[in-house]
C-alpha cells in the first residue's frame, strides 16, 4: 500500500491491521512502491524484525501507486456495458489514458466538480507492470504483471460525451480512485475467477467476474505494449461491466452524500464517499 502518516508519504504492508514503512524501515530502501516493484523488491519477509508505525485506521490512504508514469485504461472492455451503451463492437480495444495526478486514495473523499452535471462510477480491475514490457506476446504477459489494485475510473460523463475524445471526463483532479492496497500477483490463484462488485449506498450496482472482459488482461498486455514501451509500475485499468448509472433506467448518477464500494476478490473494497466541490 502507498500511505501519508504524521505529514510523511511513504509506502509499506498491512499485517493484521497494522501498517509497517517499508520506505523508512525496509532492509532494501526503496523511496516508493514503484521503485519496489522496478527494483522487485516485493517478498514477505521485509517486514521480518519491524515494528509497526501505525494502525491502519490511522493512517490516509494514497492511490496504491501514486506516481506511475503511465496510466492506460480501457473503454467498453465488458460485453454487458457494450450492450448498455449501445456501441457498435469493434475488434480492437479503446483505449484512453489518465494522468497520475487525478488519483486518489481509498477513504478520500471524491468531489464532483462544479462543472460537470453527470458524475457516475466505473469500478475496475488495476493491473500493475512489474517488468520492462515491449511488444510482449499474449502467452509471455503474466511474467510483467507484478499485480493488482481495485479502480474506480469516477467520471464526468456530460465532459466525456461532450467529444469522441474521452480525456476530459476522465481526469478531473482526485477523481481515479485507486486501492486500497496493491496485492501481488502471486498471491492471486487466478485472476480471471475473481469478481468485481460494485455497491453505491450499499445498493448493488455491478457485478461481473474477470473473466467476462471482452479483451482479456493478456491480450490487453499485448495490444498496449506493440504500441508503447510498458514499464514498472505502469498501470491499465481493464474497462467496467455493465450497470452505470448514465444507463441505468431512470439514471442514476452520483450526489454529494453517496458511498461507492468497489470489491473484487482477494484485493480488498475500495471505498469513497462523494462530495460537492468546495
Amino acid at each position: 500500500m502507498s500511505f501519508e502518516v504524521e505529514g510523511r508519504q511513504s509506502w509499506g504492508a498491512v499485517v493484521d491491521g497494522q501498517v509497517y514503512d517499508l520506505g523508512v524501515n525496509g532492509a532494501d530502501v526503496a523511496a516508493s512502491l514503484r521503485d519496489a516493484i522496478a527494483a522487485g523488491l516485493l517478498r514477505d519477509s521485509l517486514v521480518d524484525g519491524l515494528e509497526p508505525v501505525a494502525e491502519e485506521s490511522e493512517v490516509s490512504f494514497l492511490p496504491a501507486v501514486p506516481n506511475p508514469a503511465k496510466i492506460i485504461c480501457v473503454g467498453v472492455n465488458y460485453r454487458s456495458h457494450l450492450e448498455e451503451t449501445g456501441k457498435a463492437e469493434v475488434g480492437a480495444p479503446t483505449l484512453f489514458t489518465r494522468f497520475a495526478d487525478s488519483q486518489t486514495g481509498h477513504l478520500v473523499p471524491v468531489e464532483i466538480p462544479a462543472v460537470g452535471t453527470q458524475f457516475d462510477y466505473e469500478g475496475e480491475l488495476a493491473v500493475v507492470i512489474g517488468a520492462p514490457a515491449f511488444k510482449v506476446p499474449a502467452a509471455e504477459a503474466q511474467s510483467v504483471i507484478a499485480g493488482y489494485s481495485i479502480y474506480n475510473d469516477f467520471t464526468v460523463r456530460d465532459w466525456q460525451r461532450a467529444t469522441t475524445q474521452w480525456i476530459p471526463g476522465k481526469n478531473f483532479p482526485r477523481t481515479g480512485a485507486m486501492g486500497p492496497y496493491f496485492v501481488p500477483a502471486a498471491d492471486i490463484e487466478d485472476i480471471q475467477e475473481c469478481t468485481l462488485e460494485t455497491r453505491v449506498n450499499g445498493e448493488q450496482r455491478q457485478k461481473a467476474t474477470i473473466a467476462d472482459m471482452r479483451c482479456p488482461i493478456d491480450r490487453l498486455i499485448e495490444h498496449i505494449s506493440t504500441f508503447t514501451p510498458l514499464a514498472p509500475g505502469d498501470i491499465i485499468v481493464t474497462g467496467t461491466p455493465g450497470g452505470v448509472g448514465l444507463f441505468m433506467d431512470p439514471p442514476a448518477l452520483l450526489n454529494p452524500g453517496d458511498v461507492v464500494e468497489v470489491e473484487i476478490t482477494g484485493l480488498g473494497v475500495l471505498r469513497n464517499e462523494i462530495v460537492a466541490e468546495q
